[in-house]
C-alpha cells in the first residue's frame, strides 16, 4: 500500500479567544505557511462551538462549562452530607456534576497508563474497568434530591483541581476535540492548557498514535501578582506537575528559560522564541490607519504611546502621574477594551488636568501593530519591579523598534539591559513618577540619535521570521516529520473569516447556467439538493432547452463553506434538523414535482425522516412523484474496494477517520439504490465500479461560455495550473515536490489556485497552457471539462476502465505521481502534439459533456 502523503498535523491551543492574542495567530500562521495542516483552538464566548478559517488554518473555539467547577463547590458546601450520601445522585444537574468529576478521573488515569511503567499499567488498566462499572451502576441508580447551599469559600486547599477547577472543565472541553482532531504535535498555550495538552497527548499514545507536545510559558507563573488566591496556588502547582512530561518547552527570554531549567530542574534549557512582529509585512502599507491619525493630532506634537493589556503591574499610572510635568505630551493608550482600573486612572488625570493629553485608540490585527504604532515618537514600557515583568522582553518591545520607536522603561531588569546596551533609549525608576518625566524629556529631546541605533540587525533579530524557524525547527524535531511542502504563498496578513450562510444576490455573469423555471408543464422536475459542482443547475438547463415539456427547480442545501452555484432555493444546511425547514421542504416538494432527481442520495425534507433519502421514498410514493438518484462521487465510491484499484486512491490520503466515514455512507447509499428499485445514474464513469446497474449521464459544462481562442504552448514557460478544491482529494501534496522543481528549473510557470471563487476560474484556466486535475480517483471531474472546453490540454490519473467506456475517446493525459515529471516534459518537448491535445480536447468536450447527451440519457426517466 502506498504510504499517505498527508501533512503533519498541528494543534495549537490557547484557554482565551485567540483575537487580540498575536503569538498564537502568529505560530498558526508560520507553521502553515512552513506545509504543517494547523488547527488553532481557543474558547468559545457562546455556548456553540464556532469555525471559522484563517487561510488554510482551521480555527475552532469551543465552549467550556462549569461542570466540574460546581462539582467542587458542591462539595465543598456539603462535606459532611456528602460523605454520607455519595452513592446517591439526585437529580440531571447532579448527575451531570458528577459523570463530569468520573470524566476527569478517567482521563487522568488513561493518560497515566503512557506515563508509568508496564508493571502498574495493568493495575491501572483494571481499575479504570472497574471504576467504569460503578459510574455505569450510578448512573442508572440516582434516584432522590439533594439541595445546596453556597456557604462562604475557603482559603486555597494545595490540590490544583479543588483550588482552580476551571482548569479541569477546560481539558473536559477541548481534550474531546483535539484528540478527535489526531494532531502529530500539540503547542499548548500558557500553563492554562498544560493539563490538556499532556493528556490528550498520552491519551493519543496510548491507543497507539504518535503525539508530541510542548508547553509554551508566555508568563513567569510564579512571579506573577494573581489576582486570586486560588489561582495563586494553583497555577504554579499545575505547571509544576505537568512541566516535566512535556516533550519540550518553549518561553519567551532566556531569564525565563534559566528559571523554569531551576525551578522544575527541566533536563533541558527550554527553547527560547520571543513574540516579535512579522517584519515582511513593516512599511508595507498593510496598516489601515495610523495611531496618531486615531488620536486627531498633527505630525508635530510630541506622542508618547502605551500598547497592550493594562494591569497593576504594567505601570501606566506612572506615566499618568508624570504628565503634568510634560507640558504638550500626548499620551495613546492601545487597549482592547475599558476596565475598573483604566477608568481610575482616567480619574486620576481628570484631577491632575492632563484627560485632554491622553487618548484611548483600538486594537488592529496582529500584523498592523508596528505601522500602526510608527507615526508616534516614543515607546513606553513602564512596567513595576515584579518577578513576571523582570524576565522577559515584552512583546511591546519588539513591536516599538520595528516600528522605528525609541524606548521609555522602567528599570525592570531585561529590559533596562537590553535598552542600555544598544543604547536605543531611556531609564527611569519604577516608583518614582519624577524620574519617568526626566527620562521621556530626554528620549524626546534625543529621538532622532536613539532611531539610529535601531539597526537591521535588531530588527531582524525582533522579527518573527528569525523567531519562529526556531519554532518550525523543533515541531519537526518532535514529530520526526517534515511538511511535503512549504505554502509561502499564505500571507502573513492572512485574516480570520467568519463561516456564515449568505443566499448570493442574483447573478450577473450571463453565461451562468438558466433553465425554464417551474411552470405548468406537463413535466416539473425537481433537481438536488446536493448541486455538487453547479451540476444540478447544469442538468436543468440541458434537460430544458431539449424537452419543451419539462419545467426545472434546482435546489441546494448550502453550507458557510459552500461555494455559490446557482440553484432557485437555497436551504441553510445547519437547519436541515428543525422542524419548520422541514415542513417548508414538504410544502416546497408535495402537489408540485412531478419528477424528482435527488443526488447524493441526501434527504429532501430535511432530517425529518433521517439523513438520507430512504426515509423520505414512502412519502413520494405517497405523492405519486416519480424518483430518480444521481450519484456524484463520495457517497456512493466504496474507500476499501478503491484503495484494492488505485495505488494512489485519495483515501491513502485522507484526514483520519474520514474513509472509515465514507465507506459506511457509500455501503448505506449502495443498499438504498439496490433496495429502492430507483433509476440510477451517475455523473463520472468510474462511479460505474461501484454502482454497475447505473447509466452514465455525463457531466454537464456550459461548453461555448468555456471555448476560447487564446494560443496555447507559445510561451517558453508553459503557463501551468492545478487548482485544488481539498488537496488530499487531488493529490496535491504528491505532485507538488515535481511541480515546484520544474517551476524553479525555468521549464513551467507554475500556478496553484486555491479558493479561487467559481465565477474567477474561467479566466484562469483560459489563460493558462496546461490543467493538472486529480491524480487520486481515476476518473475526471466538472473541473477537467471544463477545462477540455477551454481548449486545454488535461493531465490526471485515469483508469483503465474510465478509458474503456469512452471507446478510448478520452484525450486527458493519464498520468501518476511517479511519472508526472517525464508526462510534463513531453507535453513541453513536443508542442504540436500538445495542440493536438488541446483542439481534441474541446472536441470531447463539445461531444460528450455539452448537455445534448445527459439530457438523452435522462429522457426514458422524464417520460
Amino acid at each position: 500500500m502506498q504510504a499517505p502523503a498527508r501533512r503533519p498535523r498541528l494543534a495549537v491551543i490557547v484557554a482565551n479567544g485567540i483575537t487580540g492574542d498575536s503569538r498564537v495567530q502568529k505560530t498558526a500562521i508560520a507553521a502553515a505557511r512552513d506545509g504543517w495542516d494547523v488547527t488553532l483552538i481557543g474558547r468559545s464566548d457562546t455556548k456553540r462551538i464556532q469555525r471559522t478559517k484563517m487561510g488554510p488554518v482551521d480555527v475552532i473555539r469551543i465552549p467550556v462549562g462549569s461542570d466540574f467547577l460546581r462539582a467542587v463547590k458542591a462539595r465543598k458546601n456539603h462535606a459532611v452530607r456528602a460523605a454520607a450520601t455519595q452513592f446517591r445522585i439526585n437529580d440531571p444537574a447532579a448527575l451531570k456534576l458528577y459523570t463530569a468529576t468520573y470524566h476527569d478521573w478517567a482521563r487522568q488515569r488513561s493518560a497515566e497508563t503512557n506515563w508509568v511503567g508496564s508493571s502498574k499499567r495493568t493495575s491501572l488498566k483494571v481499575l479504570l474497568r472497574a471504576r467504569r462499572t460503578v459510574h455505569k451502576l450510578r448512573v442508572k441508580a440516582f434516584r432522590w434530591e439533594q439541595r445546596r447551599s453556597n456557604p462562604k469559600d475557603a482559603g486555597p486547599v494545595g490540590d490544583w483541581r479543588l483550588d482552580w477547577p476551571q482548569i479541569v472543565d477546560l481539558d473536559l472541553a477541548f481534550g474531546p476535540v483535539i484528540e478527535k482532531l489526531q494532531p502529530d504535535v500539540i503547542h499548548a498555550n500558557d500553563a492554562t492548557m498544560i493539563v490538556t495538552a499532556g493528556r490528550s497527548a498520552a491519551r493519543l499514545r496510548a491507543q497507539g498514535r504518535k503525539c508530541a507536545w510542548l508547553y509554551d510559558a508566555h508568563e513567569y507563573i510564579k512571579g506573577v501578582e494573581w489576582p486570586n488566591p486560588h489561582q495563586k496556588s494553583a497555577l504554579p502547582a499545575v505547571e509544576a506537575e505537568f512541566i516535566r512530561r512535556a516533550d519540550a518547552v518553549v518561553t519567551v527570554s532566556s531569564q525565563m528559560a534559566e528559571l523554569l531549567k531551576k525551578d522544575h530542574r527541566l533536563r533541558k534549557s527550554p527553547l527560547v522564541v520571543g513574540n516579535s512582529p512579522v517584519r515582511e509585512v513593516i512599511g508595507s502599507g498593510h496598516s489601515r490607519s495610523s495611531v496618531r491619525e486615531a488620536c486627531g493630532l498633527g505630525p508635530d506634537v510630541p506622542l508618547m504611546v502605551y500598547s497592550g493589556w493594562i494591569g497593576p503591574e504594567r505601570g501606566v499610572d506612572a506615566v499618568i502621574d508624570g504628565l503634568p510635568g510634560l507640558p504638550g505630551f500626548h499620551l495613546a493608550l492601545v487597549v482592547g477594551r475599558t476596565t475598573p482600573l483604566l477608568e481610575g486612572m482616567l480619574q486620576r488625570a481628570e484631577s491632575l488636568g492632563v484627560r485632554d493629553r491622553i487618548h484611548l485608540v483600538p486594537y488592529v490585527p496582529q500584523h498592523e501593530v508596528a505601522n500602526y504604532l510608527a507615526s508616534a515618537d516614543l515607546g513606553l514600557t513602564p512596567f513595576r519591579k515584579v518577578p513576571n515583568t523582570e524576565v522577559s522582553l515584552p512583546t511591546k518591545v519588539s513591536e516599538y523598534l520595528q516600528a522605528g520607536l525609541p524606548l521609555v522603561t522602567s528599570d525592570v531588569k531585561v529590559i533596562k539591559a537590553y535598552v542600555e546596551e544598544h543604547r536605543i533609549g531611556e531609564v527611569f525608576t519604577w516608583d518614582d513618577p519624577k524620574t519617568f518625566v526626566g527620562a521621556a524629556a530626554r528620549a524626546m529631546e534625543h529621538r532622532k540619535a536613539l532611531a539610529e541605533r535601531i539597526t537591521e540587525d535588531i530588527r531582524t533579530d525582533l522579527s518573527w521570521e528569525a523567531q519562529s524557524g526556531k519554532l518550525m525547527k523543533l515541531y519537526r524535531e518532535l514529530s520526526g516529520k517534515t511538511p511535503p511542502g512549504p505554502r509561502p504563498e499564505m500571507s502573513w496578513t492572512v485574516q480570520e473569516t467568519p463561516v456564515a450562510v449568505a443566499t448570493p444576490a442574483p447573478s450577473s455573469d450571463h453565461t451562468a447556467p438558466t433553465w425554464r423555471k417551474l411552470r405548468g408543464t406537463r413535466i416539473k422536475l425537481g433537481l438536488g439538493p446536493a448541486n455538487y459542482a453547479g451540476q444540478g443547475a447544469a442538468y436543468a438547463q440541458a434537460i430544458t432547452r431539449v424537452n419543451p415539456d419539462v419545467s426545472a427547480e434546482v435546489v441546494m442545501n448550502k453550507l458557510p463553506q459552500s461555494f455559490d452555484y446557482p440553484a432557485d432555493v437555497y436551504v441553510d444546511a445547519t437547519q436541515l434538523p428543525e422542524l419548520p425547514v422541514q415542513t417548508q421542504q414538504m410544502q416546497r416538494v408535495i402537489g408540485r414535482y412531478t419528477h424528482l432527481l435527488v443526488d447524493a442520495f441526501m434527504p429532501v425534507f430535511g432530517h425529518l425522516n433521517g439523513v438520507n433519502i430512504a426515509g423520505d421514498l414512502a412519502a413520494l410514493r405517497q405523492a405519486k412523484i416519480k424518483v430518480a438518484l444521481l450519484a456524484h462521487g463520495s457517497e456512493i465510491r466504496h474507500p476499501g474496494k478503491h484503495m484494492e484499484r488505485h495505488e494512489y486512491s485519495l483515501f491513502h490520503d485522507a484526514p483520519a477517520g474520514i474513509a472509515k466515514k465514507l465507506q459506511v455512507k457509500a455501503e448505506t447509499n449502495r443498499k438504498i439504490a439496490d433496495e429502492s428499485g430507483l433509476p440510477l445514474f451517475v455523473t463520472t464513469p468510474d462511479l460505474l465500479d461501484d454502482l454497475p446497474t447505473a447509466t452514465w449521464a455525463p457531466l454537464v459544462v456550459d461548453v461555448a461560455s468555456w471555448a476560447t481562442d487564446r494560443p496555447l504552448m507559445e510561451r517558453k514557460r508553459p503557463v501551468v495550473m492545478h487548482a485544488p478544491s481539498k488537496r488530499w482529494t487531488k493529490g496535491t501534496d504528491r505532485i507538488m515536490p515535481v511541480l515546484t522543481e520544474l517551476h524553479d528549473a525555468g521549464i513551467i510557470e507554475f500556478r496553484l489556485a486555491e479558493g479561487i471563487p467559481w465565477a474567477e476560474m474561467r479566466e484562469l484556466v483560459q489563460s493558462c497552457d496546461l490543467v493538472l486535475d486529480q491524480f487520486t480517483t481515476g476518473s475526471y471531474g466538472t473541473f477537467a471539462v471544463e477545462a477540455m472546453a477551454a481548449g486545454r490540454p488535461v493531465v490526471g490519473y485515469i483508469s483503465d476502465e474510465v478509458k474503456s467506456v469512452t471507446d478510448g475517446a478520452l484525450p486527458i493525459v493519464s498520468a501518476t505521481p511517479r511519472d508526472l515529471r517525464k508526462v510534463i516534459e513531453s507535453l513541453v518537448e513536443d508542442r504540436e502534439a500538445t495542440i493536438r491535445i488541446g483542439a481534441e480536447s474541446a472536441e470531447f468536450a463539445s461531444m460528450y459533456h455539452d448537455g445534448t447527451w445527459t439530457a438523452q440519457v435522462l429522457s426514458n426517466f422524464l417520460k
